[in-house]
């Protein structure tokens, strides 16, 4: 905890983070229904709040993941408070958290240049692509219901895409109210998974990871065919996998956000070609 005058930063409450996700959804970050609940489970110390009297007005996530990484976001100051000195002592205090770990993070780009800053080294960029949801259910018997593959396998597999293990937060994701996750076998074993959630406006797919892109496309679809025709379907693939732009325009798909993936520290080494949908702008 620190104190300057009447401003004050400290650990948020479970309750306060949903504070945090309705400022995200003022912002225009379209937040999923149940993402505070997975997003807490993660690391329960990694939210803090800045107060003035006991008034919240600023807010910074910093996920601690195993003992080397964590990652960086909801960095975010109420729009009257702005300009003031606050946002810089809680991001301080959220780098003080993160100390001594590679620290990722998905800035909007008009931020990149203060991120420099402070360190940061721009990867890659992240695309949202929007489209349409419904579609047909793919003829792909390698599809199975992500509840079908033992837990233990899928967080094998996910730690192939991620820096460090989140097995607690991986077991809230594939499992939130509402939400749809399957994955994909290849010679009998886990070759690719998905999940689809429900959000403030329509749907997301995050992640969507797969050794190849002939088979991230049926699980792309088979995601997608659950969503409601009408309602808008959202997926955020790195702009370096040619193969995922090209699955998001074949499926008439345009761009609607972006944010520059940038780390402090060395920047992991991931299979960026078979990472075709990134989790969460907010966590990794």
């Amino acid at each position: 905890m620190m104190q300057n005058n009447n401003y004050i930063i400290r650990t948020m409450t479970r309750q306060e983070v949903d504070i945090a996700i309705d400022w995200a959804a003022a912002e225009g970050w379209n937040p999923g229904l149940h993402d505070a609940d997975c997003f807490y489970a993660a690391d329960p110390h990694g939210f803090l709040v800045g107060l003035l009297g006991d008034e919240p007005i600023a807010a910074i996530s910093v996920v601690k993941y195993g003992a080397s990484f964590g990652f960086l976001g909801f960095y975010m100051v109420k729009p009257a408070f702005r300009g003031q000195g606050y946002g810089i002592q809680i991001w301080n205090a959220g780098l003080a958290y993160l100390g001594g770990r590679t620290i990722g993070l998905d800035g909007v780009v008009a931020q990149q240049d203060n991120y420099n800053k402070s360190g940061f080294s721009l990867a890659y960029r992240n695309v949202r692509y929007q489209g349409n949801g419904g579609g047909e259910y793919p003829d792909n018997l390698g599809i199975v219901p992500l509840a079908a593959v033992p837990f233990a396998d899928i967080c094998a597999y996910d730690t192939l895409f991620f820096p460090e293990a989140r097995p607690q937060f991986l077991r809230c994701w594939i499992n939130q109210p509402g939400s749809t996750a399957l994955g994909i076998r290849q010679d009998g074993k886990l070759a690719g998974y998905g999940v689809l959630r429900k959000c403030r406006s329509g749907y997301k797919v995050g992640p969507l990871f797969a050794d190849a892109a002939e088979l991230a496309e049926p699980l792309f679809l088979a995601l997608k065919s659950h969503v409601p025709e009408g309602e808008s379907v959202f997926l955020d693939t790195p702009a370096v996998n040619i193969s995922a732009v090209e699955l998001a325009q074949r499926h008439q798909m345009s761009v609607s956000f972006e944010t520059a993936r940038m780390y402090l520290g060395q920047s992991p080494e991931l299979p960026i070609n078979r990472l075709f949908g990134v989790t969460s702008f907010e966590l990794g």
